[in-house]
C-alpha cells in the first residue's frame, strides 16, 4: 500500500493531514519531538482507519534524525511514496528583542527541516508508482510578513522558495508544492485576546477560522493533483486578497 511520512504530525495540522491520507488509504509514518504520548494516538488513529502506523521520534532539523525517520518509514512500509514537511516551531518576539540563536533554531526547524526529510527520502520518492509528491506547509505570512515573528515570517517565505527550487529539480519524477494557510485554529494559536480575534475574524472574508482538516483537504488535493507542481496553496478563507 502507499505510504506518507508526515513530520510533526502529533497535533493540530500535522495530526489532521496523517488522518485524513489514513482515511484515503495510505499508511503513514508519524513522526514526533517531544509529543510522543500524543503521536501514538495519531498512530492508533490511523489503525483504527485500517492503515499501518508507524511512530518515530525524531528531531528533523538534524539531518540524521531525518534520515533515519525515512529510514523507518521505508523499513516499516518498503518505500515511501509521498512526504509532508509540517514541522515547525514558531515564537512572538521583535526583531530588537530577537536573539539570533533563536532566529536560526526557527529556520533550522522550519526550513532545514523540509530539505532534510525531502532529501533524504528522494531516492524512494523516485522509486514510487503512486505519483509522487512533497508537500510543504508554508503560512499566510509568507506573503504579508509579520513585525512581531520576522524570523517566522522569513523561514515560511523559504519554504515557497524551496518549493519552487525543488520542482524544477525533481521534475518529472517528483512533484513539489506547498500550502499557505491562513489563521488556523490549533493549540499554537490559543492565545488570542478577545480583541485579537475580532481584528483577525474582520479581516477574513468566510468570517471563521480554519481548521486543520481545511489544511488536510489541501494537502490531499495536492497529493492527487498530477498536473501541478510548483506552485503554492493559499488556504485562507480569502484574508490574503483583503
Amino acid at each position: 500500500m502507499p505510504a506518507v511520512v508526515v513530520t510533526g504530525s502529533s497535533r493540530g495540522i500535522g495530526r489532521a493531514i496523517a488522518l485524513r491520507f489514513a482515511g484515503d488509504g495510505y499508511d503513514v509514518a508519524v513522526n514526533y519531538h517531544t509529543s510522543e504520548d500524543a503521536a501514538e494516538s495519531v498512530a492508533a488513529e490511523v489503525r483504527d482507519l485500517g492503515r499501518e502506523a508507524v511512530v518515530v521520534g525524531a528531531d528533523v532539523s538534524d539531518p540524521e534524525d531525518a534520515t533515519r525517520l525515512i529510514e523507518a518509514a521505508v523499513d516499516a512500509f518498503d518505500g515511501v511514496d509521498h512526504v509532508v514537511n509540517n514541522a515547525g516551531i514558531d515564537q512572538h518576539v521583535y526583531t530588537e528583542d530577537l536573539d539570533p540563536d533563536d532566529f536560526d533554531r526557527v529556520m533550522d526547524v522550519n526550513v532545514n527541516s523540509a530539505f532534510n526529510v525531502t532529501k533524504a527520502a528522494l531516492p524512494f520518492l523516485r522509486e514510487s508508482a503512486d505519483g509522487p509528491s512533497v508537500t510543504n506547509v508554508s503560512s499566510i505570512l509568507a506573503h504579508t510578513g509579520a513585525p512581531i515573528e520576522c524570523h517566522y515570517a522569513a523561514s515560511k517565505g523559504a519554504l515557497l522558495s524551496l518549493t519552487r527550487s525543488h520542482a524544477g529539480d525533481f521534475a518529472p519524477d517528483v512533484r513539489v508544492n506547498a500550502i499557505a494557510p491562513g489563521h488556523i485554529e490549533t493549540d499554537m494559536t490559543g492565545d488570542r485576546t478577545p480583541e485579537e480575534e475580532r481584528e483577525q475574524l474582520a479581516a477574513i472574508p468566510v468570517d471563521r477560522y480554519g481548521q486543520p482538516a481545511d489544511i488536510a483537504e489541501a494537502a490531499a488535493y495536492l497529493r492527487d493533483a498530477g498536473f501541478v507542481t510548483g506552485e503554492t496553496l493559499n488556504v485562507n478563507g480569502g484574508e490574503l486578497m483583503s
